[in-house]
């Protein structure tokens, strides 16, 4: 696929996916896995598609990956959760977006280290940095939805 499509895709994703939160969503569970789930799949089959990854590329990868994991996970502790109208609802805060500005200055920081160390620039796809940030959210999130026992919202039909 065009890398530049590819982008301009995530692009409107992720715009989207933080717009819903901004105003306010019902949380279901397809919803709030989709997006993580396919946009980490899309990054781990490029890196398989490189054929000039190195042990300390496949090193740093990893590192990131659980790098963004907790640093999302650490973000969907400042969604909001609310009952509303029976279901369970998230709507990102004030906090929420203090949380993604410090998560992009870690991350910036850790691929500047990492080039640093040796990584190659282009071995860490931004999908998968994105996917399994949103992952490491969602998954806070819907344990903290559990926990509150309120029902997730059912899933939408078309």
């Amino acid at each position: 696929m065009n890398p530049w499509l590819l982008a301009a895709i995530i692009s409107a994703v992720v715009i989207a996916v933080v717009i819903k939160r901004m105003i306010g969503e019902p949380v279901n569970a397809r919803e709030l896995f989709a997006a993580p789930v396919i946009l980490t799949g899309i990054g781990i089959l490029s890196l398989i598609k490189k054929t000039d990854l190195t042990a300390t590329d496949i090193g740093w990868v990893i590192t990131g990956a659980l790098l963004g994991a907790a640093l999302g996970a650490l973000r969907g502790t400042t969604v909001q959760l609310v009952e509303k109208k029976g279901f369970l609802w998230q709507r990102y805060t004030g906090r929420t977006f203090l949380a993604v500005l410090g998560t992009l200055a870690v991350s910036a920081g850790f691929n500047i280290l990492a080039v640093k160390m040796g990584m190659h620039e282009d071995a860490r796809p931004l999908q998968l940095a994105i996917g399994v940030s949103f992952l490491g959210e969602s998954l806070v999130i819907g344990r903290r939805g559990m926990s509150a026992g309120v029902p997730f919202a059912p899933a939408r039909t078309r």
